[in-house]
């Protein structure tokens, strides 16, 4: 046998003198082999390094595979990889394997991906969905049994389970703390596209805390960055304003990273920030900086617990789960309007 090639059943077959049926049985666990040929079986495995296709032989026997498919927008996103990480510690207790794509949030790719994850017949689909996606194709796997569950938006034209953070409300809090110290001009950076989720659900937390304070809505405030750069611009653009904002509210953690760099860039220490979604190093920064800090940890625990019970046959109706925010206060949102200041 060719060293660069890898071992087959018929080679496993071959060195042990059995038919490839014989050595099919003995991994399967499926059929009577005496105690010897099973022992001799098993050293040549370990001896020729084989590893069983197990994706053939579910598809083989009609069955799903022993892995869970992930689609999420951002592979270098640290929120979505903690999320991905506390669902593979998760299913990995049931001996379940989780295999990740990222989607670019594009619809097309998303649907792609979900094609090749359901193509291999997955045990469960999770999703975080693309603006623009539509997941009625998902219909007739959910209804066969398919564990779907969305993550941190909800998807469209699918009723199933969905795991999100308490966006509006965490939002709301952050920017009350803001308005507490005095603040009574606030520049929120969102993400894009404009119809996401999360941005709207943001959008909105800071419109009603104005709203309850008496503030008035001002759109020339509002701007969006999909990105740390844009997120920097945007930034420079808000505090060029002719009445610019004292405080900044970053719609998430790739903006507050921008919006961070560009208030060292330009020496502003007298605005306050306040950044939706928790960063590496925030404690690190000079102030540190408060956050509305979202818990990928838990959504991803409460995304593979909602999966597993699903696989176990749970058939009641499907449901959201709101997993709370917490307001971490660390110095840069604390940072009092200049009238505040001058009391």
């Amino acid at each position: 046998m060719a060293a660069s090639r890898r071992p087959t059943l018929a080679d496993v077959a071959r060195e042990v003198g059995v038919s490839a049926k014989t050595v099919s049985r003995v991994l399967n666990e499926d059929g009577p082999v005496s105690p010897r040929t099973r022992e001799q079986v098993l050293a040549a495995v370990a001896e020729l390094g084989f590893q069983p296709n197990l994706m053939a032989r579910n598809i083989r026997v009609g069955g799903p595979d022993t892995t869970i498919g992930l689609v999420i927008p951002d592979l270098a996103n640290p929120f979505f990889g903690a999320v991905a990480r506390a669902i593979e510690d998760t299913v990995g207790e049931r001996g379940l394997t989780l295999l990740m794509g990222s989607s670019a949030d594009d619809p097309g790719r998303e649907r792609a991906l979900t094609d090749k994850f359901l193509a291999r017949r997955v045990s469960i689909l999770m999703i975080v969905p693309s603006v623009g996606a539509d997941h009625s194709h998902l219909k007739s796997h959910r209804a066969a049994g398919l564990p779907v569950v969305f993550l941190d938006r909800p998807g469209v034209g699918l009723s199933t389970d969905s795991i999100v953070s308490s966006n509006r409300a965490g939002t709301h809090d952050g920017v009350a703390h803001l308005i507490a110290h005095g603040h009574r001009r606030i520049g929120f950076i969102g993400d894009l596209p404009v119809k996401l989720y999360t941005r709207r659900e943001r959008l909105a937390g800071y419109r009603t805390a104005l709203q309850e304070a008496g503030l008035a809505y001002d759109r020339a405030l509002v701007t969006n960055a999909h990105d740390q750069p844009a997120a920097a611009t945007a930034t420079a653009q808000l505090l060029a304003l002719a009445d610019p904002p004292t405080a900044l509210f970053a719609g998430n953690n790739m903006v507050a990273l921008g919006m961070v760099a560009e208030l060292a860039r330009s020496g502003r220490k007298d605005v306050a920030v306040v950044a939706f979604d928790d960063v590496p190093l925030a404690e690190a920064l000079e102030p540190a900086l408060t956050v509305v800090a979202q818990d990928p940890e838990e959504i991803g625990r409460a995304a593979a617990a909602t999966a597993l019970a699903r696989l176990d046959g749970d058939r009641s109706r499907a449901r959201t789960i709101t997993v709370p925010t917490r307001l971490i206060v660390r110095g840069s949102g604390e940072r009092c309007a200049p009238a505040v200041r001058a009391v």
